[in-house]
């Protein structure tokens, strides 16, 4: 599935806001000075050959998980997630983790009573290496820039599962307040990582 499909499925049903705009800045005459010089950044390694992920591993919060399971999208166009507190699963419509694009996998904080696979994922801080076992025998390693909560009724569709240009892992769970009422957590914990080296 495209980027394009994909995303119009994740946001089927759902209004996007405008945010406001504000005016221009007035034109001055100020002459514009030399552009500073820019230290060169490594170009990110190339995208290996798609195939599935079967494990995970996040030494800092010490998860280390597997086999995943196939997730998709659920009748009311959310993601699935899995059955239980001790497994995560990847999006099967997105990337694969290390192809170009926003690879997912998801896992719960905890589920009846039981801590998830994930209940630490909000403790992971930029420079943190997450691995993912790959079931072509390579492990795609990724380094986290961005950890991020969200609410719920205003989770970020596009920026989550957007495309992008380089292999990158998205780790979502829950997170928040917990609303007895509903029986859900109130917000989503969002882990941003970039692929840094297959081995």
């Amino acid at each position: 599935m495209t980027g394009g499909r994909l995303r119009a499925v994740l946001v089927c049903g759902a209004l996007a806001g405008l945010a406001a705009c504000g005016a221009p800045a007035p034109e001055a005459s100020v002459a514009t000075p030399p552009a500073a010089s820019v230290e060169s950044v490594p170009p990110p390694p190339a995208a290996p050959a798609a195939a599935p992920p079967v494990g995970l591993t996040a030494p800092a919060i010490d998860v280390r998980t597997g086999p995943l399971l196939d997730l998709g999208i659920d009748a009311t166009g959310a993601l699935e997630v899995p059955p239980d507190a001790g497994t995560a699963g990847w999006f099967t419509l997105g990337p694969a983790p290390g192809s170009a694009g926003p690879a997912v996998i998801a896992g719960h904080v905890d589920y009846a009573g039981t801590p998830g696979v994930f209940r630490r994922l909000d403790e992971l801080g930029p420079g943190d290496e997450v691995s993912v076992s790959r079931a072509d025998g390579s492990t795609a390693v990724f380094e986290t820039y961005l950890v991020e909560r969200y609410a719920k009724a205003g989770f970020p569709t596009e920026r989550v599962y957007g495309d992008t240009a380089d292999p990158e892992l998205r780790l979502i769970t829950c997170g928040g307040a917990f609303d007895s009422r509903s029986g859900h957590y109130r917000d989503n914990v969002v882990v941003y990582a970039r692929l840094v080296r297959v081995a």
